[in-house]
């Protein structure tokens, strides 16, 4: 049995809700996983992946699934600071009690940029399926490239690669809310605070949406800074949900043995 509530307010403010997904077995609670959902920034919604959170409560978590809000109408870094809202809301709950321990995150595409930035803040073990941690020197490698939610029906675009690229820029642009360069790299991963970064699991296939070379380039980052982080590189071209059911009971144990 699992126990749902939706559209709990967590941002008076700006009207931003929670869904929570609660295990039967009373002890679990005390197990939370954060799960930020994807969409560029500009689309996705904590309705979307019920039936995942449903089989992550069934093993014992409670889950807890977040809006944020989106570009156009919100760029950056309106949901990075609604992550962080959220966190410092649920650390007054009556779900943690200011205890962090229990906590742990998972993150789909955007929503696993969402959670590295996260994890420097707050130390949460976390995984990110597909996280796309650059967007600077991408922008920059890909002037010519045109910006389009739908390159397949706006630009008669038929190269899969050529239509990923060109919703790459679009949403990228999009949360940005323009294309200079420095606010373009407050975006990538690399940029953000990592002196509490715990454990952390990155899942990327090796040809997709983010191109891995940006993924080993973060790695590299965190090196420097003597910051450990674990990869997994998928074969093929699945990004984030589309490997999700695959992966979850994986995320899942990597995140009980981290806590």
């Amino acid at each position: 049995m699992v126990k749902i509530k939706n559209d709990i307010i967590y941002d008076q403010k700006h009207n931003l809700a929670v869904d929570i997904y609660e295990p039967d077995q009373a002890a679990a609670k005390t197990k939370v996983l954060i799960f930020w959902h994807g969409g560029g920034w500009i689309r996705g919604d904590k309705g979307d992946v019920k039936d995942l959170c449903i089989k992550m409560t069934s093993k014992g978590f409670t889950v807890f699934v977040p809006n944020y809000r989106l570009a156009p109408a919100d760029a950056f870094p309106a949901a990075h600071d609604d992550t962080v809202n959220f966190v410092e809301w649920l650390l007054k709950s009556d779900y943690t009690g200011s205890d962090t321990t229990g906590i742990t995150q998972i993150g789909a595409s955007s929503g696993g940029v969402m959670a590295l930035y996260i994890a420097g803040k707050y130390g949460f073990p976390t995984v990110t399926w597909s996280a796309p941690v650059n967007y600077s020197a991408w922008m920059k490698e890909h002037e010519n490239t045109p910006a389009s939610i739908d390159a397949k029906g706006e630009l008669g675009l038929t190269d899969p690669k050529e239509i990923n690229n060109s919703f790459y820029k679009y949403f990228g642009l999009a949360y940005a809310g323009s294309s200079d360069v420095a606010t373009l790299k407050k975006l990538d991963a690399a940029s953000y605070d990592y002196n509490k970064l715990g454990h952390l699991w990155l899942i990327n296939s090796a040809d997709e949406l983010s191109p891995l070379k940006y993924v080993l380039s973060f790695i590299q980052t965190l090196a420097t800074q003597n910051r450990g982080a674990e990869l997994t590189v998928l074969p093929g071209q699945k990004h984030a949900m589309a490997y999700a059911n695959e992966y979850v009971d994986a995320s899942l144990a990597y995140l009980n043995q981290m806590m």
